[in-house]
């Protein structure tokens, strides 16, 4: 176990904003990580559990202890001759997981290619792309209790996912640590290709429909409309695709002839956010130090030196164009601690 005091998160955000903890612990095993909790009772309200940090945005310095794991490894558990189970370490960076899965044959994760961050944030985010959810994949979920110790093991249903959501973004929201995720890939071929413009570079290219080319696909349109943390700070997708009601949506498309949707459950669809915020002129503009990306409208930059601060109020102000124009409130995907 390692641990520190003052201890910088800039290695730890992806969006760049140079913020301290006034402690900062990493541990190696399940076993280390309780023995922590256990030694550490009074504290235990001030544990912040991160990962990569692609998907947070920190304020200010962090006053209490950030916990990062660093558990590692993958298990095949089960398989059968139509899949493989593999249990994955939640320091596991994802797409190196993925790369994993597609070199070993195995479909289900190709099209959540390049997406940043380690395997235990997937369970927690239920990240997605291109037509793909990662509940799609798991099976199990292993965690520890923060407040007893004690070490559970949740079921896909028990997690109670949801677009961009789960039971750990909600009523167990900082009470559980996630240590393992367990997933379920199919060994027969399962593509979705009909989301996003995969299809169509599938056909610019004329290559075969493999794993491999599918993966690289999805890394090449990923890259060409995203930009690299590691040059211009960014979280991804800043905000989540509103969902509306049907009724609304035939009002709007009245005014606006070309607004996008996909079908959801319960008589409601999915608008892109980044479509909206676009339509209200928002598209490589920036307000200080912050700025929208000028490749893709749902995603929030630093331009160099901005604060948590600038950051919040640039998505504030976009949140409020938004529904002064459309009448539809979008909400941030990035955690804002």
């Amino acid at each position: 176990m390692k641990e520190y005091n003052n201890y910088s998160l800039l290695p730890y955000n992806t969006f760049g904003i140079n913020v301290q903890a006034a402690r900062f612990v990493e541990y190696v095993s399940v076993d280390e990580l309780v023995a922590f909790l256990s030694a550490n009772e009074k504290e235990r309200s001030s544990f912040l559990q991160i990962g990569g940090g692609s998907n947070l945005l920190f304020t200010s310095d962090y006053s209490g202890t950030i916990l990062h794991s660093a558990i590692k490894g993958y298990e095949i558990t089960g398989q059968t001759k139509d899949y493989v189970e593999v249990c994955v370490g939640a320091s596991e960076v994802w797409d190196d997981f993925v790369s994993y899965a597609v070199s070993c044959g195995w479909y289900g994760a190709e099209n959540l290619s390049l997406i940043p961050g380690e395997v235990g944030a997937s369970a927690v985010q239920n990240i997605g792309a291109y037509g793909v959810e990662v509940k799609d994949l798991i099976r199990l979920v292993d965690a520890v209790c923060i407040e007893t110790g004690d070490v559970r093991r949740f079921s896909a249903e028990e997690c109670q996912y949801a677009y961009r959501s789960s039971v750990f973004k909600k009523e167990l929201k900082n009470k559980y640590i996630v240590t393992h995720v367990t997933y379920r890939l199919s060994k027969h071929p399962l593509y979705r290709l009909d989301y996003g413009n995969i299809r169509t570079e599938l056909e610019k290219e004329k290559c075969e429909l493999t794993l491999d080319n599918i993966r690289r696909l999805i890394i090449k349109i990923r890259e060409a409309k995203l930009p690299d943390p590691k040059r211009i700070g960014n979280a991804g997708s800043f905000f989540m695709n509103p969902f509306i009601e049907k009724s609304q949506y035939e009002v709007l498309l009245k005014a606006y002839p070309d607004m996008p949707c996909y079908p959801a459950a319960d008589g409601l669809v999915k608008i892109p956010a980044g479509w909206l915020i676009e339509r209200c002129g928002w598209k490589g503009k920036s307000l200080g130090r912050a700025g929208v990306y000028e490749k893709q409208a749902l995603v929030l930059v630093n331009r160099g030196g901005a604060t948590g601060e600038e950051v919040v109020r640039l998505a504030k102000e976009i949140i409020r164009s938004v529904e002064e124009k459309f009448g539809i409130t979008i909400k941030p995907e990035v955690n804002i601690i």
